[in-house]
Order: C-alpha cells, then structure tokens, then sequence
C-alpha cells in the first residue's frame, strides 16, 4: 500500500492504464472532431431578425433525425472524453513519473 491506501499492484499497472486512456481519448476526440464537422449548420436563429417563423414538421421534429441524433452523439462522446481526461489525469496525480 501507498499513501493513498492503493494496492501495489494497481500501481504498477498505470502506466499500462494511461496507454489505453490515452489511446481512447485520440480516438473519442477524432469521432467527436468528425461529428462537429459532419453537422450541418444552423441558421434558425436568422429568421427571428426578418420576422419569419419556421414551424414545420421537420423543425418540430428534429430530435428524430439524422441531426438530432448527431447531437446527441455529440454530447454524449463530449461527456466520455471528460471523463476519460478525469481519469487520466487522476492517475498522474496518484502516481507521476519519474523521469529521472
């Protein structure tokens, strides 16, 4: 046990730990870099300055199309790749590494 009351063992496993952390933040980053991209734009805002209302089907709902469901993908891979950059700098702070 170390101070902070870890087992040896996981210890000795973090830099093990930190390749695979560090290895599926790059890959959350480039499926959340790709899906900004993919979105398309949004301009519905724009219609409030010309007094123009879009109540369509389409607008009311978006939450069941492609669109809807890259944002929430957005969302979702924005909240993993926190949690991983938590985790990974968790393990740092328990165990740094000695360069020397």
């Amino acid at each position: 046990m170390n101070i902070y009351g870890i087992a040896q063992w996981i210890t000795t496993s973090f830099p093990i730990i930190r390749i695979v952390l560090l290895s599926l933040m790059v890959v959350s980053a480039i499926v959340m870099i790709l899906l900004v991209l993919l979105q398309p734009s949004n301009s519905e805002g724009m219609g409030a300055l010309s007094g123009q209302t879009s109540d369509t089907f389409y607008s009311k709902n978006k939450g069941r199309s492609v669109e809807g469901v890259m944002k929430r993908l957005t969302v979702i891979f924005g909240i993993v790749l926190a949690v991983i950059s938590i985790l990974f700098f968790v393990t740092v702070a328990i165990y740094p590494v000695n360069l020397m």
